[in-house]
């Protein structure tokens, strides 16, 4: 009769050694993980910014050109688009005739004056035509002082005319068409400048160690593997829901505690050049705490 117990496969336990190894391993890992977490901050609720700057019209006219297209680059002060500068021009040359006839009824009118005080010294008119001569003098004066007024706003009128780029950026939301009529305060386009920075929102209880100045590395997720130098510029005073456009009223009996993010600026030590960083990017930036 066969021994079927002897015929049994043998289960291999596994070594003590190997279990040892995982166990110290998995203890490393997290140590270290402590170790970085307690030295780092980060967050990944956190956004490229930059200013947009609209580019609006201050008068009203039909558009004659267009210079720009969409997403072009620009340098600041280059010209974006031009209003039918001849109705400007016109108001302009008017505004000018009457400075130069107010110019002349001004120089006749005091003339007229240092005449009239030369002969009321000599007792040849009244004092009241001496006082006439003087008013009038003032009066005219003063108009010649209006036209010159005049002349100046329909110089900026006509400079209004010409729409220049107020900062070196990149042409977004462009309105501008060529042979549109165009109102007051109509928006054409925006520039979006190329500086760009971070606004990290970090919940409150991040905050406890953070001061401005402190060294962070930002990922841009549009661009893997790549690290970017900057630091915390400012913390603003306030969290994102106390500024929103309708605050929390906790003060109704229903109030639930939720930890609150608060803004925080980061500035790049150094322009970024080669990676297009637009605002609304998402980035994951890690504070550094030491």
């Amino acid at each position: 009769m066969n021994d079927t117990t002897s015929s049994k496969p043998k289960v291999k336990r596994p070594h003590w050694g190997v279990l040892a190894g995982l166990g110290a391993l998995a203890l490393a890992g997290a140590v270290f993980y402590w170790i970085h977490s307690s030295a780092h901050e980060t967050t990944d609720d956190a956004t490229i910014e930059a200013h947009v700057l609209p580019v609006s019209s201050k008068v009203t006219g039909q558009i004659l050109e267009v210079d720009v297209d969409d997403n072009q680059h620009v340098e600041k002060g280059a010209l974006l688009a031009r209003i039918d500068p001849r109705d400007y021009q016109v108001k302009l040359d008017q505004a000018g005739a009457e400075l130069a006839a107010a110019k002349a009824e001004a120089a006749r009118a005091a003339a007229d004056a240092a005449r009239s005080k030369q002969l009321f010294e000599r007792d040849d008119v009244s004092r009241q035509v001496y006082d006439k001569a003087v008013a009038d003098a003032e009066v005219f004066k003063a108009r010649a002082e209006l036209a010159a007024k005049k002349v100046s706003a329909a110089e900026m009128d006509l400079s209004y005319t010409r729409l220049t780029a107020p900062e070196a950026g990149k042409v977004t939301k462009k309105n501008a068409e060529l042979r549109a009529f165009v109102q007051v305060g109509q928006p054409l386009m925006a520039i979006v400048t190329d500086q760009a920075w971070v606004v990290a929102n970090f919940k409150e209880t991040q905050l406890t160690r953070m001061r401005p100045g402190q060294k962070v590395t930002v990922e841009v997720d549009a661009f893997p593997g790549k690290e970017l130098k900057a630091h915390i510029d400012s913390i603003q005073s306030g969290t994102g829901a106390r500024f929103s456009l309708l605050p929390a009223e906790n003060a109704t009996g229903n109030f639930v505690k939720v930890v609150q993010r608060v803004p925080v600026k980061i500035v790049f030590d150094e322009p970024v050049t080669g990676l297009m960083l637009v605002p609304g990017m998402s980035v994951t930036p890690t504070v550094h705490l030491k």
